[in-house]
This record gives structure tokens, C-alpha cells and sequence, in this order.
């Protein structure tokens, strides 16, 4: 069953792979390749970086780079008009992505016969030719195998405070909630602290960003002014534990959704990720800190 599982997630990550082959030109958006792959548009992203080894506009850029550099090699067009068939509005801004990914210029690269292989970001998996299934294998960061458990959670009631913008400079949601919470006496032992990421940095502008500071309250607590309430759905969810500072929790991602989901017979529900806080971050060394993620999965 999770052998099958995986050939399923390999198929559907190929459907996508090809379907941008074939739409290189087209601007296309991860709706319709979540489409295409049948995936939960909440999850592709983070499952497709996680098997492909690169993000889905990182992929685009380098087939963009990659036929660029052969109609370079092959034929006779200006530069200026590969750099726009490439989809860069100007030859300096294409000559910096070139250069950055094959390590010499594109008039470079044309005068020489050699061929340059040094991609700035290199993909952790390749097709033969022929483009057979066989050649595509998810990847497996770090090498070493990760730990997840699927549990049944139920639901739970929170206070929670939104925070729009990078991550990294939700702090202020957290004091204004546990501010709130600590004067009605409402934080004790038994509160559970968690982040509902309802956005993938890698593809929400970061100014837009939507994140949760949230903490377990009961039934008697009412919202007041930037303090909301909302219930977090129950089920079934794939935990794993991330050690370390909160700016690297997203290669744990990629690996819980890129390496573990399509081995598991699962697939995601289309609501979004957790983070269970364990550790204070006032009083942890960032390497110290420990966080539990909790991926929805499909009953």
C-alpha cells in the first residue's frame, strides 16, 4: 500500500513536471498545477519542493535558464530576444540569472563550445531521456530517516491573535495574546501554545503572510478587540519533532510532506499546519528549541 502510495506521488509530481515542460511559455499558477497533480493547493507546494528537491518557481526559472542556454548553443537569435522568450524583461536582468546559474554570461556561454553544468540551485531529482518514472526519486534530505506518528487529535477552542507579515516578526501577536491571557489568570501548566501557519513563505509574498498566535482556552472565554477565538479541527495528523531555531522549521516541512507523506498512504487535508511550542523561546537558546509540527491528513 505505501509502495503504491508513492508511485501515486511520483506519477502525479511527473503530470506536473510535464505539464510545465509543455506550458513553459504560459505563466501558470500553483492552483492549476495542484490541479493538474490533484493535490490540495494548501500542501503542493511544500510536497512538491520536498520530492523535486526545488521550488516549483525555482524549477520554471531553471527550464527557462536550461532551453536558453541550447538555443544559445544552437541557433542564432539575439540575446535579447532569447532573454524575453526566457521571460526576463531585459538583457541585464537575464544575464545576471544566467550567470548566476551556469557561472558564465549567456555571450559567454555562445562563444564557447564547452558545456557549464553549475546550477546555483541544484534539483534533487532528474529524468533520463526517455523521461521514465524509474528515474525519478524523491528526495531524502540530511540522510538520516525522520520520525513521525499519526494521532488523533480533537478539536480544541483557542485564543489566538493574527499576525500578517514575515514569520519572523510575529512576537508581537504572542505578547499581546499571552498579555491578555495573563491578566485574567487564564495561563497555567496545562496551556498548549500553538502556531497555526496558515502560508508557505516560498510562495506567499512575505508582507502577506497569515499566522496565528494561539493558546488553548475553555468554553468561558469571550473575544475582545485583536484577541479572537476559533476551534482548530480534529483528526488525524502526522507529527514530527523539528530541533532548532524557528527560521530552519522548513526543511522539517519538506521533509515531513516531501519524503514521509508520499510513503505513508496518506494524503493532506486542505487546512493548515501546526506548530506545538515546547520550549520557551525567552528562556531557550535557539538551537535548544523544540517544536512539534502536525500535518492534517485525509481520514
Amino acid at each position: 500500500m505505501k509502495r503504491s502510495t508513492l508511485e501515486d506521488y511520483k506519477q502525479r509530481l511527473l503530470r506536473v513536471m510535464i505539464y510545465v515542460q509543455q506550458h513553459l511559455d504560459e505563466e501558470t499558477t500553483l492552483e492549476d498545477l495542484a490541479k493538474v497533480a490533484t493535490f490540495s493547493p494548501y500542501h503542493f507546494h511544500r510536497i512538491f519542493r520536498g520530492m523535486v528537491g526545488e521550488s516549483v518557481k525555482e524549477h520554471i526559472r531553471r527550464l527557462r535558464i536550461e532551453r536558453a542556454a541550447m538555443r544559445l548553443k544552437r541557433g542564432d537569435s539575439s540575446i535579447s530576444q532569447i532573454a524575453f522568450e526566457a521571460g526576463y524583461e531585459s538583457h541585464e536582468a537575464f544575464t545576471r540569472a544566467f550567470k548566476t546559474a551556469l557561472g558564465v554570461t549567456p555571450s559567454e556561454f555562445r562563444s564557447r563550445s564547452g558545456t557549464y553544468t553549475r546550477f546555483g540551485t541544484q534539483p534533487m531529482v532528474h529524468f533520463g531521456e526517455n523521461g521514465r518514472i524509474d528515474d525519478f526519486e524523491p528526495v531524502t534530505p540530511g540522510g538520516k530517516q525522520m520520525e513521525v506518528k499519526i494521532e488523533k487529535l480533537d478539536p480544541q477552542r483557542v485564543a489566538f491573535v493574527r499576525h500578517i507579515g514575515p514569520y519572523h516578526e510575529c512576537g508581537w501577536a504572542w505578547e499581546k495574546l499571552c498579555m491578555r491571557l495573563g491578566k485574567e489568570g487564564l495561563l497555567g501548566p496545562d496551556t498548549t501554545f500553538i502556531g497555526l501557519c496558515h502560508d508557505d513563505p516560498d510562495v506567499t509574498p512575505a508582507e502577506k503572510i497569515r499566522y496565528d498566535a494561539c493558546c488553548t482556552v475553555d468554553e468561558d472565554f469571550e473575544p475582545r478587540g485583536d484577541v479572537g477565538v476559533t476551534v482548530i479541527d480534529g483528526g488525524d495528523y502526522a507529527r514530527t519533532t523539528h530541533f532548532g531555531p524557528y527560521d530552519t522549521v522548513g526543511e522539517t516541512y519538506s521533509r515531513l510532506l516531501g519524503e514521509w507523506l508520499p510513503r505513508s498512504g496518506r494524503e493532506c487535508r486542505a487546512i493548515p499546519c501546526l506548530e506545538y511550542y515546547l520550549t520557551d523561546p525567552e528562556n531557550t537558546d535557539p538551537e535548544d528549541m523544540v517544536t512539534d509540527l502536525y500535518a492534517p491528513l485525509e481520514a
